[in-house]
């Protein structure tokens, strides 16, 4: 896994963001819409992706989802899906990935991660570490190194 110095793809992230922003708000004006993932976090390195969070009200969940594949995205496969969380991916081979959230619901956290790394340069090199420890494994135990990093600073350990 290559992972990117912030100046290599932070500035193209935030431009796709707000170029993604315009289209999901034209479909969805009353979706919270913010830029999360490691290309929101001033000085984190990554794989160079881009997430976008978008929070709807429990009603609005499944036609929300329905709204935003009408941007080529489909549901991702082997990921976490339930009744207030939803991932979809890019097919524009932009490396674009949404997070639709229900509000209130447990998967918020994406906000609060954000929020708190944003909030603490330490934790941020800390993240940076743990990324450049894990470049020589495999997606999978990546993600799971990952995981327990996120718990970690959501539980406040």
């Amino acid at each position: 896994m290559v992972f990117l110095e912030p100046e290599k793809y932070q500035q193209r992230c935030a431009q796709l963001f707000n170029s993604y922003h315009k289209a999901i708000c034209a479909l969805l004006p009353f979706a919270k819409i913010e830029h999360i993932g490691s290309s929101a976090i001033p000085n984190a390195i990554s794989k160079g992706d881009l997430d976008i969070y978008i929070e709807v009200i429990p009603e609005q969940f499944e036609f929300a989802i329905e709204q935003l594949k009408t941007l080529n995205f489909i549901e991702k496969q082997n990921t976490l899906r339930t009744h207030e969380l939803c991932m979809l991916e890019s097919l524009n081979n932009d490396d674009v990935a949404f997070q639709i959230v229900v509000t209130d619901s447990v998967f918020t956290f994406f906000l609060t991660f954000k929020n708190k790394l944003i909030s603490s340069p330490t934790l941020v090199n800390e993240y940076n570490q743990l990324k450049l420890q894990c470049s020589h494994l495999d997606p999978d135990q990546y993600r799971t190194i990952k995981s327990d990093f996120i718990n970690r600073v959501l539980n406040h350990l």
